[in-house]
């Protein structure tokens, strides 16, 4: 672990005072209802790069800011502090695995997730580690003959499984999922653990958490209400099943709450909202076979969110789930959008960030990662889509594997935006954080 020594006391007070203003910032999706929507003024036009910050392995984490500071996980191991002015690193904590949970700040302290099965809080000024809490072991979603891949008989992780678990803090508490099929509170101060919730199979989605309940699915195909305080079910949800290939099954995407109901996406190629009190369904929209990995947001009476192989963006009514518009892009889309005044901003797994004008329900302006700039031709073909008979030789599992990295090789952008002021900030599979202005 690389830490910095202790700042002086007035600018530990300083650091504080700005954390306090910067909390739609701090935690996944910009508040704990998981919106995705920021109270800034976002990048109407793209001027350029203000920086970007190199790490030795992919970012998939989504980064948190909380006074003047970014902090984003890598594969490396390594969550990293990067100054928002200068790009510059502050510090870096090092675990002993991959980091694709997004971090969580308050009062000082930054939480995260580990693939090494231990859940960190560090602070946040000095990178110094407080306590760790230890789960009963990080997995991914597993299955037999998984995409139909080979052979049919042997399970296998699912190599889309790509994202931790980010957590929520509230009232003292932080509550995270786990790929031992637990749903967590743990005292935030002490991590001396409040309650555990058991579901039938990994969580990676992240919880939502709104007028004291915690919204969050499952890999088991149901969503869950659960009681924050006590750990007490309220209520659950049933969504689709696929017990041959494993396809269409489970819950990625992290619920939006607002105006009693619950926004999600599935596996299942829907995307549902509920009644936040019974968990009734309001409506679903079917996507037809696409996964909708991608977590909504919602504003002013509508749902946004992308989908995978159908490569589309939806802008849906948040009352019926009636169509309003829809984009057609050439990539999948697992990063979650975010919406900063009439701009909405998602990236692609073609290492394009884009930026959307909601008021003209057009693409404003695109920015393309390092790699994507290098690499995309490669895997495309002439109509910009992509060349899969390129990518994916056979439908053994390996080949699969093989094909995703070479995909991802593109800079992928699996990392959801976050505005910050006049500011975008985003991670890729190239490795770096980029600052858009």
């Amino acid at each position: 672990m690389n830490g910095t020594k202790c700042l002086p006391a007035f600018l530990a007070v300083f650091w504080f005072i700005a954390s306090a203003f910067s909390q739609a910032t701090s935690v996944f999706r910009g508040n704990l209802a998981h919106t995705g929507v920021y109270d800034a003024a976002g990048v109407a036009k793209l001027t350029g790069l203000k920086w970007k910050f190199h790490t030795g392995g992919l970012i998939i984490s989504s980064p948190a800011i909380a006074g003047g500071v970014a902090y984003v996980g890598s594969t490396d191991g390594n969550l990293y502090a990067v100054d928002l002015n200068s790009g510059a690193m502050k510090w870096k904590f090092e675990t002993k695995a991959r980091i694709v949970s997004t971090p969580a700040v308050a009062d000082g302290v930054v939480y995260f997730s580990s693939y090494d099965g231990l859940f960190y809080a560090v602070d946040a000024l000095t990178g110094k580690l407080k306590w760790s809490f230890k789960n009963a072991g990080e997995r991914r979603f597993a299955a037999r003959h998984i995409h139909g891949s080979l052979p049919a008989a042997e399970t296998m992780p699912d190599p889309f499984d790509v994202y931790l678990s980010s957590p929520a803090v509230w009232n003292g508490t932080v509550y995270f999922g786990s790929g031992d099929g637990n749903v967590y509170a743990v005292h935030a101060a002490t991590g001396a653990i409040q309650w555990k919730f058991h579901t039938g199979d990994v969580v990676h989605a992240s919880p939502a958490i709104s007028g004291g309940t915690l919204f969050i699915g499952s890999w088991d195909s149901y969503f869950y209400a659960i009681d924050a305080t006590s750990g007490k079910e309220k209520w659950r949800f049933k969504t689709g099943e696929d017990p041959d290939i494993h396809n269409q099954v489970g819950i990625q995407s992290s619920a939006a709450v607002i105006d009693g109901t619950v926004y999600f996406g599935c596996r299942d190629s829907h995307l549902y909202a509920l009644d936040a009190v019974t968990g009734i369904k309001k409506w679903s929209f079917s996507t037809g076979s696409s996964w909708v990995i991608s977590s909504p947001a919602v504003l002013n009476g509508k749902v946004y969110f992308a989908t995978s192989d159908s490569t589309l963006f939806y802008a849906l009514d948040a009352k019926s789930g009636k169509q309003i518009f829809s984009l057609k892009f050439k990539f999948p889309f697992f990063s979650s959008p975010a919406i900063a005044g009439n701009k909405l901003y998602i990236g692609s797994h073609d290492g394009k960030l884009t930026a959307i004008d909601l008021t003209t329900q057009t693409r404003a302006w695109d920015f393309q990662t390092d790699a994507s700039r290098q690499r995309l031709a490669a895997f495309t073909k002439r109509d910009g889509t992509a060349n899969y008979e390129a990518v994916y030789v056979s439908d053994f599992y390996d080949d699969m594997l093989a094909g995703i990295a070479k995909i991802q090789s593109v800079g992928t952008i699996l990392s959801s935006p976050v505005v910050a002021g006049r500011m975008v900030y985003f991670g890729s599979n190239d490795g770096n954080l980029y600052a858009l202005m």
